[in-house]
């Protein structure tokens, strides 16, 4: 994401199109993720979460899953990215998948 690096250059993205994966399955997906060892953010939440589920009753692992709705506000998905990175570590998000951005409100407790 353009913003994200904006705010925080040192944050890592690759979009589908740089990656080419526009088009692959999401199982490849989870894999090529995985191998790279990153954090996935996609707005697939109609078959992504099934594959990620079977993925881990396979007993394979994912670095994690951030689901982004296409219409949810720019802003805070941006925000929250930058917040994730900022105060966690890539391991807190191992084999799970989350809601972006409404990850804080199931995350941190108030």
């Amino acid at each position: 994401m353009v913003a994200v690096r904006r705010y925080k250059s040192s944050i890592e993205f690759a979009s589908s199109a740089d990656t080419k994966l526009e088009g692959v399955p999401d199982p490849e997906v989870l894999e090529i993720a995985d191998q790279a060892g990153c954090i996935l953010v996609t707005h697939d939440r109609n078959t992504m979460i099934e594959h990620f589920r079977k993925r881990l009753d396979d007993g394979k692992s994912s670095p994690g899953v951030f689901l982004v709705s296409q219409f949810a506000p720019f802003g805070p998905v941006v925000e929250a990215l930058i917040t994730i990175w900022a105060a966690s570590e890539p391991l807190d998000w191992r084999n799970q998948i989350r809601y972006l951005p409404s990850l804080s409100r199931h995350v941190f407790s108030r």
